[in-house]
């Protein structure tokens, strides 16, 4: 399906994992985008969906000139549902070191900007340390890289909630799959056991892209330890930002400083290597 959108043409459609697992892509194509620029990918958090990033991905295609995909891991919005081997406790390398990859290379897509957002950014960094040579940037929004005893009482206190059936109807509406397998595996795998002395910490030094982390001061899930932890240990050269007044979502809860940020990087650490 194609649909034009002011400067850019959107492009939906399915893309086959290597283990035949179908999953839900959105391409948007910027006319203005140069020969041989990386093309921007959001990644959603644990709960979320192309659908759930709203019109953050398009605006920030539209402005900084580049091409961007979208798309729905396994279990989320529009893709097919999740399997065994993504119910685990090694979920999140399974999706950074093997279908992110497969949908590249299913998509003809040579090197990326990894936008992602939570379990997305976690991704993306543990991606970047992987395939250095692919992933020219990172933008790195709520990621987490070790285990916080704030991460454990921010999931506590979602899934012990009385309102926990009303967000389970309001995220159904952005997932064709059932709800409850993803849902589940969010405090099944973090607040297990197995998964207390997980950390990533030991990879960040093979992260050799420039980096933006981005966190809101206020956030639910995490201190800001994270954020001094991910700059510490990359390789690369790394930039910061805690907002003020903001939450787990800065991209939505201070939606225009975000968006900024992530133009203002963009420009100065990729596209001026491009032009």
């Amino acid at each position: 399906m194609l649909v034009s959108q002011d400067r850019l043409i959107i492009r939906c459609e399915k893309v086959r994992l290597p283990g035949g697992q179908q999953l839900h892509v959105q391409f948007m194509q910027n006319p203005e985008a140069a020969a041989g620029q990386p093309v921007l990918v959001f990644l959603h958090e644990a709960l979320g969906s192309v659908a759930m990033w709203k019109d953050v991905p398009r605006q920030i295609a539209e402005k900084s000139g580049c091409n961007a995909l979208v798309y729905d891991r396994l279990g989320h919005g529009g893709s097919g549902p999740l399997s065994e081997e993504l119910a685990g406790i090694d979920y999140l390398f399974r999706e950074s070191w093997e279908n992110l990859p497969a949908v590249l290379d299913a998509c003809r897509i040579g090197q990326a900007v990894l936008i992602g957002h939570s379990d997305g950014g976690t991704i993306a960094l543990m991606a970047a340390a992987k395939f250095p040579q692919r992933i020219k940037a990172v933008i790195a929004e709520a990621a987490h890289v070790l285990v916080e005893e704030e991460t454990l009482r921010g999931i506590r206190a979602v899934v012990e909630s009385s309102q926990v059936a009303e967000l389970k109807a309001r995220l159904g509406r952005y997932h064709q799959q059932d709800i409850e397998p993803i849902f589940n595996r969010w405090p099944r795998v973090w607040l297990s056991e197995a998964f207390a002395n997980w950390n990533i910490e030991s990879l960040l030094t093979d992260v050799l892209c420039p980096l933006l982390v981005i966190q809101g001061e206020e956030d639910e899930f995490a201190t800001r330890g994270q954020v001094e932890a991910i700059a510490r240990g990359v390789s690369g050269r790394a930039e910061t930002l805690l907002i003020e007044n903001c939450r787990h979502i800065p991209h939505f809860q201070t939606a225009e400083i975000f968006c900024d940020a992530t133009l203002d990087f963009l420009r100065r650490q990729v596209l001026a290597d491009c032009c």
